[in-house]
């Protein structure tokens, strides 16, 4: 197929839209295979046709990275350097076609598109400069005689299972440590929009990705079946899943007979506390940017929005105005701010939970509905006047759907927020510095944005706690999740002799 719906921007170089898996350096393709189709979200548009794998095709992926491993794991750390340098400055040079991929399949809008790009080259970019610095330690011995040294070693083959929401920069994430550690990858490609991964797997071809180290798996209906062999099957050594905590929990047990090492992003149901001593317009901007960024489809969404008694009006009037101004439609369009959501189960989702806010007691102050721009439209809401019995105060809605909760002291806004078995991220505005320490230490989240609404940095650690997860992405602790550490003990080295 080809690209064929409102006003989308051509291609310069047609040759990065692949109909078709990447495995040991070749795309594949066959009329054998069953396939799958990829839909435009703002219209429903069919726009790519993709091989739906089964468990036979992610083998002979596996069997291709480790073939790969044999060789790839004995590489100078300089030169996977530079070959993450390579893959980084081809998405630089690409980065107006990956921003339209992105945005045909995803939806968002091409300004947040093109920032999802420079996002995800950066974790090439930072870890080309991690991996020469994977460094090991001298111990001090307790036994004469001995010297003691430990190395870190790639883990082996990893398996990675990326989400759609973040097409280009959740798989850089993941991979970027994974080659600077020396290990090979096969990666699932998201359903949903599987486009943007094959675009770099071409820009890595031309990067001079030796073949079998990167490897994309595509698949719909057999998702389960390919997901299942990654976790089963003992060449691989490393599963790190970003996704959903019930999904998460289900790979965990498939990889415990191999027990493989895991890194799990998990869901999230994110606070974010207005204290009343915070410059309300720079919250409301923090919330804006924090709810609203990719029509609220991020893990680290502002979910439940606690504002303190005192400014709790001025707040919900200022933040109502700001979604007023939203506009909304295709992400083609340059004056849209915000796009579709990803597809209408996704739209039913918020329906349900305003729904049941409104029935329970809260008040749709702006939005509330299904917009009438299409299926997967869901009009930009603010509730007001919520309470812990309805469902967004337990359920992570991953839609542009704002719920603003009164509360009246620090102590019982920390035990509200903490109220949750995830745990990914929390914020608060405040301009006590007291009360800053005290409640970004007692939020039981593994990341806290303090007077921001904005906490993604490559150079900062990702993940959570509780049934968020575990393991950490990006940042100098990113490359920990690749590597094992290896010690060595030499024996016999004694006194000076003569």
């Amino acid at each position: 197929m080809s690209l064929s719906t409102h006003n989308v921007p051509k291609l310069k170089d047609p040759s990065l839209l692949k109909e078709a898996a990447f495995i040991n350096g070749q795309f594949i393709t066959s009329p054998s295979f069953t396939t799958f189709t990829v839909t435009d979200p703002a219209t429903n548009t069919p726009i790519a046709t993709i091989p739906d794998l089964t468990a036979a095709e992610t083998r002979t992926a596996i069997t291709a990275a480790h073939t790969a491993l044999q060789t790839f794991r004995h590489t100078l750390p300089r030169e996977r350097a530079r070959l993450l340098r390579a893959w980084y400055d081809q998405i630089i040079a690409n980065a107006d076609d990956l921003a339209t991929l992105i945005t045909l399949e995803n939806g968002k809008p091409t300004a947040d598109a093109r920032g999802e790009v420079a996002y995800a080259a950066s974790f090439l970019e930072w870890f080309s400069e991690e991996a020469p610095r994977l460094y090991g330690d001298t111990i001090p011995s307790s036994v004469r005689g001995n010297r003691v040294v430990t190395i870190r070693q790639p883990v082996g083959v990893c398996a990675l299972i990326t989400p759609w929401n973040f097409p280009a920069a959740m798989i850089t994430r993941k991979i970027g440590p994974a080659i600077a550690a020396g290990c090979t990858v096969v990666a699932k490609a998201p359903a949903e929009t599987p486009l943007t991964s094959l675009a770099l797997a071409e820009l890595a071809v031309r990067a001079g990705m030796p073949k079998g180290v990167v490897n994309i798996v595509t698949a719909s209906a057999n998702t389960a079946a390919v997901g299942e062999e990654l976790c089963v099957n003992p060449v691989v050594k490393k599963l790190s899943f970003t996704g959903s905590t019930p999904v998460g929990k289900l790979l965990m047990k498939q990889c415990a007979g191999t027990l493989k090492k895991l890194s799990f992003e998990l869901g999230g149901n994110a606070p974010f506390i207005v204290f009343d001593d915070a410059n309300v317009d720079a919250a409301v901007a923090g919330a804006i940017g924090c709810k609203f960024r990719s029509s609220g489809q991020t893990c680290v969404c502002a979910n439940r929005i606690y504002v303190q008694d005192a400014i709790h009006d001025e707040f919900v009037a200022k933040l109502v105005e700001k979604v007023r101004a939203f506009k909304v439609g295709s992400g083609f369009d340059g004056e849209n701010t915000h796009g579709p959501l990803i597809h209408d189960r996704a739209v039913g989702k918020a329906r349900e939970h305003v729904d049941d806010a409104v029935e329970k007691g809260a008040e749709a102050v702006v939005g509330g509905g299904v917009s009438q721009l299409g299926p997967n439209f869901f009009e930009p809401t603010v509730l007001k006047g919520l309470t812990g019995d309805m469902r967004i105060a337990s359920e992570e809605t991953f839609g542009p759907v704002a719920g603003v909760f009164r509360f009246k002291t620090e102590k019982e806004v920390v035990e509200l927020a903490n109220d949750t078995e995830v745990g990914l991220a929390g914020y608060f505005f405040s301009s006590d510095i007291g009360r800053i320490w005290r409640v970004a230490e007692a939020l039981e989240v593994g990341m806290v944005g303090v007077n921001t609404g904005i906490i993604s940095d490559t150079a900062a650690p990702f993940g959570g706690i509780k049934e968020s997860g575990f393991g950490r992405e990006g940042s100098k602790y990113g490359i920990d999740e690749y590597t094992v550490i290896k010690s060595i003990t030499f024996g016999g080295v004694g006194n000076l002799q003569g």
